[in-house]
């Protein structure tokens, strides 16, 4: 039988006028991220009848005298058995307000590699704490990954409050405790909510037992935390991805360039310059699909008509003269190494760059970083599995690059071991050398 959505309201809003927030979960095992994601689903009416019968059975033949939301969540059998989440697992839902795509991060410290994926195109981090253990350092962990991943906002979910009697002390204990760590962080957007994943406080809907906190529920929170703003609409960034030549009677003389907006805002008219050549040329229009468009800006994916019939090929980007990348071959990143062999100096990697690949050579690892303690390790010799450090890399075809810190596409990179085309590392491009 066909499955009937556990609610009267519809997602069939126009949902493509609807802005989309993705944001990222972390925190330690047992910390509630699977239940929260459950309770956010269930709340908001995002889940099917026979989906939500199937998580109460379930329930009651593990002999719980409660419905286990995490079990919404934890798709993999071997991860119910063992209540542990041990991959990104990537869900969505929709309210009338506002589409969301969540990253289910794994809580363990082996996993790190799993975090910096899932919050890499993150708007938001969301970190949970189990009120009676207070701050972990998976907790501090956590949050200096998303504040080196750059991820604008954070909030700071106390989860079990009903555990703690809905102690208000408590609340501001672990508040000062998280706000004071963060001040050593890059973190411009912190909220601190007290919640009950498991009876649904202040998820959804307000809860009575909170009177003394005067804060947003989670899910208003995430219905209205204004994220266009954090993109940047200054630097135009158009790496092409694909050249449009159909060479059909129809279409004899189409030329366009396909690709997703990286930075800054496209236009009919605008003087535009294509790297690496350097050649000019004018925006002759913009198009989404076959419709034209009177402009384009992050994330939107669009084709690109030019004035002039110069060559442009995938890999090259189109940005405004006077505000272009200055080519490099010499990068230098903070990078997540992701497999078991370490990365070592003259070490020889495939690169790929927005939609530009080259090959990379290891120049030099200037220290390891410790997530836990920001203590800079200068006598490191190499990265391990899940470490990050500051590294030299000198590519064969130069990079059309922008700080991360200024732009997270074009300041980000992946490394690929040739022999297996398995992605390796994730790189974040620092301001200078």
């Amino acid at each position: 039988m066909a499955s009937t959505p556990h609610t009267t309201d519809s997602h069939t809003t126009a949902q493509g006028e609807m802005d989309l927030l993705r944001f990222a979960t972390a925190g330690s095992v047992d910390d509630g991220k699977s239940t929260l994601i459950g309770r956010l689903l269930l709340d908001s009416k995002s889940i099917f009848e026979d989906q939500l019968e199937a998580v109460e059975s379930t329930s009651q033949s593990k002999g719980y005298d409660y419905t286990d939301l995490a079990l919404l969540t934890d798709g993999l059998r071997s991860e119910r058995e063992q209540g542990i989440t041990i991959d990104v697992a990537y869900r969505y839902f929709a309210t009338p307000t506002r589409k969301f795509i969540i990253a289910d991060t794994p809580g363990h410290i082996q996993y790190t590699r799993n975090m910096v994926t899932g919050a890499s195109t993150a708007d938001l981090g969301l970190v949970l704490v189990d009120a009676r253990q207070g701050l972990t350092e998976q907790s501090r962990r956590h949050a200096v990954l998303l504040s080196l991943l750059r991820v604008p906002h954070l909030v700071l979910a106390i989860n079990k409050m009903d555990l703690v009697d809905w102690s208000e002390e408590v609340y501001e204990k672990i508040h000062k405790e998280f706000t004071q760590f963060a001040t050593k962080l890059n973190i411009p957007d912190l909220e601190v909510i007290p919640i009950s994943a498991l009876q649904g406080d202040n998820v959804v809907n307000r809860s009575e037992n909170t009177p003394w906190y005067s804060g947003p529920t989670l899910m208003h929170h995430l219905e209205h935390v204004h994220v266009a703003s954090d993109r940047d609409l200054v630097d135009t960034r158009f790496p092409v991805q694909y050249v449009i030549r159909p060479k059909s009677d129809q279409y004899h003389d189409f030329r366009g360039y396909a690709g997703q907006v990286a930075g800054g805002v496209l236009k009919k008219g605008d003087d535009v310059v294509v790297l690496p050549s350097g050649m000019p040329s004018k925006i002759a229009k913009v198009e989404l699909f076959d419709t034209e468009v009177a402009e384009a800006f992050p994330p939107m994916s669009v084709t690109v008509h030019l004035e002039d019939d110069v060559d442009v090929s995938r890999g090259d980007m189109i940005a405004r003269p006077k505000n272009a990348p200055k080519p490099s071959q010499d990068i230098d990143a903070m990078i997540c190494w992701m497999t078991n062999e370490p990365l070592r100096p003259r070490q020889k990697l495939a690169i790929k760059h927005t939609t530009r690949t080259g090959r990379a050579m290891v120049k030099d690892i200037q220290y390891r970083l410790d997530v836990n303690t920001l203590h800079r390790d200068q006598d490191t010799k190499e990265l391990g599995l899940n470490e990050i450090g500051r590294v030299q890399l000198r590519t064969t075809v130069p990079l059309l690059c922008d700080p991360y810190s200024k732009n997270r596409t074009t300041g980000s990179f992946i490394l690929i071991d040739e022999a297996t085309g398995v992605t390796v590392g994730a790189g974040m491009i620092n301001s200078g050398s």
